[in-house]
């Protein structure tokens, strides 16, 4: 098959060598670069170094880890895969198919909800990793602090610069700079054990059940910082579909997850031995020699976590615009070979406005740690609470062996975010704002999308009617030579272009395909299945097309599927029109869907959408926009 129906790729079929060294460069670049911040703010919320803080915090590192990221997420969660693909929408679409009917609004707003989360982190990412690599540099000279914020803004605003380039080129180096990142951060963790070998015994969980038991009050509020350990365990799911299971679970077991440990107790040893480090106990951790080197290598590694997110945050987009959570958005292929490899101009501006705000408005790692966590944590409940029905309603379990596995999950994911809730007022304000905001922009979409469609179903004519009463009786209505295409119609209903093309030109084409699309809940749709004809006589079909939230349409493409079902009729670009409508919304607060502010914001997405023609691949000089007014 030379040209697929939709601009979709699955990853090409590589040794698990190959995908395990290129899911060390893009799947654990968050949670890689955690150790830069993380053991010093929970000795911070703690309240500063001793021996019980230090055995029992780096004890609820270890075990949070093994709880949440291995057990969770490498074990558990992966095994739920919808066609290959991870992450919170493809979750929410793989629960809703097999939910119970009255529960699937519920589970697509914990979906859209769940990937706004996702934008929150995403925005939060590039900040405190860059800043907190960045300000390594205080070590060489103190008087370069006051250059820590110019330095990362100008490494962002790069960051943001290349996204238009695509992340190809810069993708080959990514496995192996992060290869680099994680025998750095076991060398340097034994290296500092070996000073003082008894930090091991925190292994023991009984050393993070006693520090919890100890001071319940002061352990509750660590358990926000220790949070931070755990902030890239949902990208190990959302990446699942580049790199699948086996090379995911083997980078983490072998590699990621034991340097991981070796660091963080590494770190614990070595602020025991000089409680004076506490400041910077990853920088301290190697020789003077060693420090400027560190800091660059930190530098990459968090501009690789960053660039993960963002290319995240890309797919999120795209995925959200096909399950019709968010408006038609422009998306650039940046690769030729690799169709999954997009740009989304908006998305790269919106992040990179939020990003400068967050350096600018909180100036180091330790005010963005205090805006970091609740957006993560709230997407790992979220995927708990979806993975009950797949268990239940999909996997068949009985319910006593769901509960016992999804309740103990759900108890720890609620802990961090109810410890997280004490970040709201320090900075934890703004994942949730943007959050909410984006939470808004998505839910009013979806609920506008669906009054449209019930509007057009209950005023417009149906198609199959309308075309015999145009094509039979003593006037028929005059025909003209070529085919005439209405892309994005509601299944069995009459396109407004139809009607305002006959209204005008009065006159009917040779051949009418009028196309009607739907999104299954699965990422891909087989060409095989994705196209069905239904003759209306005379020359006019109804074309029902399938396809997957992973895969955007592509209408020339798809209409060399329909030519090998339409007899006596073949696909010519140059002589097929297509003809769209350009509806323009009004709201006029009559609406009982949705009150006079949703309607308004509704008309605004609709008005800043992109263009049909460009979202449907449809060639410029052969399209035809009809307007309208619909009025809400």
């Amino acid at each position: 098959m030379s040209t697929s129906a939709l601009q979709t790729a699955a990853p090409a079929k590589r040794a698990t060598p190959t995908l395990a060294l290129g899911a060390i460069g893009v799947v654990f670049g968050d949670i890689g670069t955690s150790p830069l911040y993380t053991l010093r703010e929970c000795l911070k919320a703690a309240g500063g170094v001793n021996p019980a803080n230090v055995y029992g915090i780096v004890s609820l590192i270890l075990w949070s880890i093994i709880v949440v990221v291995t057990l969770k997420y490498v074990c558990f969660v992966m095994r739920a895969d919808n066609d290959g693909e991870g992450g919170i929408l493809a979750l929410t679409a793989l629960a809703s198919g097999v939910a119970p009917v009255r529960l699937r609004r519920l589970l697509l707003t914990l979906g859209v909800f769940g990937a706004a989360m996702f934008y929150g982190d995403s925005m939060i990412t590039p900040a405190i990793s860059v800043i907190s690599a960045v300000e390594g540099v205080t070590l060489v000279d103190p008087h370069l602090s006051t250059w820590i914020v110019p330095i990362a803004l100008v490494i962002l605003t790069a960051l943001f610069r290349v996204q238009k380039r695509g992340t190809g080129a810069v993708g080959k180096v990514f496995g192996p700079i992060m290869l680099i990142w994680f025998l750095t951060l076991a060398v340097t963790g034994v290296m500092n054990i070996a000073s003082r070998p008894g930090i091991l015994q925190a292994v023991s969980p009984a050393f993070a059940l006693e520090y919890l038991a100890h001071a319940p009050g002061t352990a509750f509020i660590v358990l926000g910082s220790v949070f931070l350990a755990l902030t890239g365990g949902e990208a190990l799911y959302a990446d699942m579909g580049h790199f699948g299971k086996r090379p995911i679970r083997l980078s983490w077991l072998l590699l990621v997850f034991p340097a991981l440990v070796l660091n963080y107790f590494g770190q614990a040893a070595l602020v025991l031995n000089k409680p004076s480090v506490i400041s910077q106990p990853f920088f301290e951790s190697v020789p003077a020699w060693a420090l400027i080197p560190l800091v660059l290598l930190a530098a990459l590694a968090t501009v690789i976590a960053s660039q993960a997110v963002i290319s995240g945050a890309f797919s999120m987009t795209k995925q959200a615009v096909q399950l019709g959570m968010l408006p038609r958005i422009p998306v650039v292929h940046t690769s030729s070979h690799e169709v999954g490899q997009v740009y989304v101009p908006f998305i790269n501006l919106t992040l990179y406005v939020a990003v400068v705000f967050l350096v600018l408005f909180f100036r180091s790692s330790d005010n963005l740690a205090a805006a970091y966590g609740i957006a993560v944590a709230s997407t790992m409940l979220l995927t708990t609470l979806l993975m009950y029905f797949v268990t239940h309603c999909l996997w068949r379990w009985r319910p006593l062996a769901t509960v016992a596995v999804i309740g103990p999950m759900a108890l720890v994911d609620a802990l961090f975010v109810a410890s997280n809730a004490n970040k709201i007022m320090d900075g934890g304000w703004f994942p949730l704002l943007a959050g909410a905001a984006l939470f808004t922009v998505m839910t009013t979409w979806h609920k506008g999308r669906e009054t449209i469609v019930q509007r057009i179903k209950s005023e417009s004519l149906e198609l199959a009617p309308l075309i015999k009463s145009l094509t039979a009786g003593e006037h028929p209505v005059m025909r003209t030579q070529g085919t005439a295409v209405f892309p994005g119609g509601v299944a069995r209903m009459t396109p407004t272009a139809f009607l305002h093309n006959l209204k005008h030109n009065g006159v009917m084409h040779r051949i009418n395909i009028f196309l009607a699309g739907s999104t299954d809940n699965t990422p891909h749709v087989s060409d095989d299945v994705r196209v069905s004809v239904e003759s209306l006589g005379h020359g006019c079909y109804a074309v029902t097309v399938r396809h997957g939230f992973m895969e955007i349409p592509n209408v020339p493409a798809i209409l060399e599927l329909v030519e090998k079902q339409i007899p006596d009729w073949r696909y010519d670009p140059a002589d097929v029109s297509f003809f769209l409508g350009r509806d323009t919304i009004v709201a006029t607060g009559k609406s009982h869907a949705m009150p006079l502010w949703r309607e308004r914001l509704f008309a605004f997405l609709v008005r800043n959408a992109a263009q049909a023609a460009e979202y449907y691949s449809l060639p410029p000089n052969r399209v035809v926009e009809m307007g309208g007014q619909i009025n809400l």
